[in-house]
């Protein structure tokens, strides 16, 4: 067979050969066991030791054996390796020839864990095996990345020179208790990234059995980000929950479907009606009969729908005793990936006295009200209305019946107490109605 047709050869067999000059440099490399040349130059340089050791055999015996053989371990690969010093075409120049046999298939023909390192390989699991003594007979890139290194790199090394140094003593003391019970732990571990971050991982250790020994075998799940997000919301419900529970600010977080999720007790307290019996009840049983309703039903829409993010309105409450009291309510969308919003806060920042159901008040009469509490007299009035005086005094008696108020000045403060006028305007208006706060 010709050289060319040995190369072609060779080419489809998982081997590599090599020559290199004085400086291991090679020079000329064929093989189908690495698929570029700059693999093969790093296998020679994890090699150094071997190729050095047979030319510098020769050199001080001056004869042609020094022939070196081993096994080495190179991207998670065995190798057999023969080499000799000079090059193939013994034209007497320096430098190193070699040849690798990728034996792999056969290593793990004979191991335990063949199975799960072929599994593991490529897993995001970080996962490695360890024998006894700490040192490293395989790991994944999952596990080499955690270490911020390869996993050519780890296989080989001892835990005391891959591991972060405040990491080791537990490592090997999990390692010693595998080992003596003989049987798969599941924890939850500590260590410390490269940076020197914390890190939290889950997942288990095991025994294998390799080569007549009993070794230690693990798989783990990074779940760092996780546990701070968890923090993150733990904290988050906490201060919301001293916000609901402590402040003394009556709110509610409702469903899409308008039921109640939770509840502070502020505002349960206002409903006279207990925390737990508020609770997935639609929050529509507790809002009277009102003018109101109805822009109050398109602005919670709007809000699901995530057309608005914010609405400030006014409603009438209706108690567990039957009476009346109106608030302020100020309606926040809960964002979510959705188009749908998860859910909608209410916030009552301010609210009336509870009292008995009030008839209905007119146009007329909401009218005559805000122009009172204007200041205007009851000549200013009957104009502005285009009223008798006649007309205006009974409309005014009927309020001060209606609100049980003798006089002007009593009028305009039952009307803001029981929240028909909007205490947070001016000039003085009617508290009824709703209004954006802000767009999505």
């Amino acid at each position: 067979m010709s050289d060319m047709g040995l190369s072609t050869l060779l080419e489809r067999m998982p081997v590599s050969w090599w020559e290199t000059d004085e400086g291991l440099r090679i020079v000329n490399c064929g093989g189908g066991a690495f698929h570029d040349p700059g693999t093969a130059q790093r296998f020679v340089d994890s090699l150094g030791g071997t190729v050095g050791a047979a030319r510098e055999g020769t050199a001080a015996e001056g004869r042609e054996s020094g022939i070196d053989r081993r096994q080495v371990r190179f991207g998670g690969r065995l190798f057999d390796v023969t080499s000799y010093p000079g090059r193939l075409a013994g034209d007497g120049g320096g430098g190193v020839s070699g040849l690798a046999v990728d034996i792999s298939a056969l290593e793990f023909g004979r191991h335990g864990y063949a199975a799960f390192t072929d599994f593991a390989d490529f897993a995001p699991a970080a996962a490695f095996i360890r024998d006894a003594h700490g040192r490293y007979l395989w790991a994944n890139h999952a596990y080499a990345h955690l270490s911020g290194t390869t996993p050519d790199a780890v296989i080989g090394s001892s835990v005391t020179d891959v591991d972060a140094p405040e990491d080791v003593a537990t490592f090997q003391t999990l390692d010693r208790q595998v080992l003596s019970s003989g049987k798969p732990v599941r924890h939850t571990i500590g260590y410390h990234r490269p940076d020197g971050s914390p890190g939290r991982a889950v997942g288990h250790r095991f025994p294998v059995a390799e080569g007549g020994q009993t070794c230690v075998a693990g798989i783990y799940i990074d779940i760092t980000d996780y546990t701070l997000a968890l923090s993150q919301r733990r904290a988050a419900e906490e201060d919301l929950q001293a916000l609901s529970e402590h402040s003394g600010l009556p709110c509610a977080l409702l469903s899409p479907g308008g039921r109640i999720r939770r509840v502070s007790a502020s505002a349960a307290e206002l409903l006279r009606v207990h925390v737990p019996d508020l609770l997935g009840r639609p929050a529509h049983r507790y809002l009277a009969p009102a003018d109101d309703l109805a822009g109050l039903r398109h602005a919670w829409r709007d809000l699901v729908n995530r057309r608005w993010r914010r609405f400030q309105t006014s409603a009438v409450f209706l108690d567990a005793r039957g009476d009346e009291w109106r608030a302020r309510v100020l309606l926040t969308a809960v964002s979510s990936g959705s188009r749908r919003a998860r859910g909608v806060w209410a916030i009552l920042p301010h609210h009336t006295l509870p009292h008995p159901p009030l008839p209905p008040l007119t146009a007329a009469q909401l009218r005559i009200l805000t122009l009172l509490s204007a200041g205007h007299g009851n000549n200013e009035i009957a104009a502005s209305l285009r009223l008798s005086r006649q007309t205006l005094d009974y409309h005014l008696g009927r309020l001060r019946e209606l609100l049980a108020a003798p006089t002007r000045l009593a009028l305009v403060s039952r009307a803001y107490v029981l929240g028909i006028l909007d205490p947070q305007a001016w000039p003085p208006r009617s508290a009824v109605g709703c209004r954006p706060a802000g767009p999505c």
